[in-house]
């Protein structure tokens, strides 16, 4: 099995639930509590910008509840999308943070020697390509660094152009739950697309698919771990990372 040069302990969304999420200030956040790896969530604005959004629209997280085509995000321009509040939905504390891009994430992240997983979340219909634009930003923007982000998608089309667009590049295949698919299709699935890893809702982990996965080659990680005894558990297991909101709760270093 290959080197995993990640961290084990993977801060999600920035900082979880403690500051806006997908924003440069849960990063920073996140930083302060000693996390070293992000995890966020990346799709495209509708000029081709790649930037960080977990929703398919701007109400529950954006100022931008109020904007024609449902507020589609992937439906806006960067322009119209870079002058939203992304962090007043939070707290008053956080009013007036704007939606990163994913260059001005990778340019933080790179300068304090900090590692990445970028999921990729296309607007529908866009999978494909959203996987090939964000792949070929990744190459271009960790060209010198000699750890790259992770690519990681629920959505198989994202990872297969992902794959064609920078083969070069870790990726990584999500699953939520088997009811669509059995554990052996998702692991034929994820060594077509060629993944390093599987990441799991934590409930799917147990001796058996950690055995399968690990026999497969994978390394295994987990989301979304907020509970000690759960952490324990996978830890046990010998997963090799879990994705956590509680930045205050779990210390990096244990």
């Amino acid at each position: 099995m290959q080197a995993w040069p990640y961290p084990a302990w993977i801060a999600h969304r920035g900082a979880g639930t403690l500051a806006p999420e997908n924003t440069l200030a849960a990063f920073r956040l996140g930083a302060s509590h000693g996390y070293r790896m992000f995890e966020c969530d990346v799709k495209l604005s509708s000029d081709g910008v790649p930037f960080l959004l977990h929703d398919d629209t701007l109400a529950r997280t954006t100022s931008g509840h109020g904007l024609p085509t449902a507020a589609v995000a992937g439906k806006h321009t960067w322009q119209r999308l870079s002058q939203l509040d992304a962090g007043g939905w939070h707290s008053a504390a956080y009013a007036g943070e704007p939606l990163p891009t994913m260059e001005g994430i990778a340019r933080f992240c790179i300068a304090n020697g900090y590692f990445l997983n970028l999921e990729i979340k296309s607007t529908i219909g866009t999978e494909r390509h959203t996987g090939e634009v964000v792949a070929q930003h990744a190459a271009r923007l960790w060209r010198a660094q000699a750890v790259p982000p992770l690519l990681t998608s629920f959505e198989i089309p994202a990872l297969e152009g992902a794959l064609a667009a920078q083969p070069a590049l870790p990726r990584g295949l999500l699953i939520h739950a088997l009811k669509d698919l059995s554990w052996a299709q998702w692991l034929a699935h994820a060594t077509r697309l060629r993944c390093r890893a599987i990441v799991c809702n934590h409930e799917l982990w147990n001796a058996e698919t950690v055995a399968h996965a690990k026999a497969a080659g994978f390394r295994l990680l987990s989301y979304t771990v907020n509970e000690e005894q759960e952490a324990q558990r996978l830890i046990a297991l010998g997963t090799d990372g879990v994705i956590t909101d509680r930045v205050d709760q779990f210390h990096p270093h244990n």
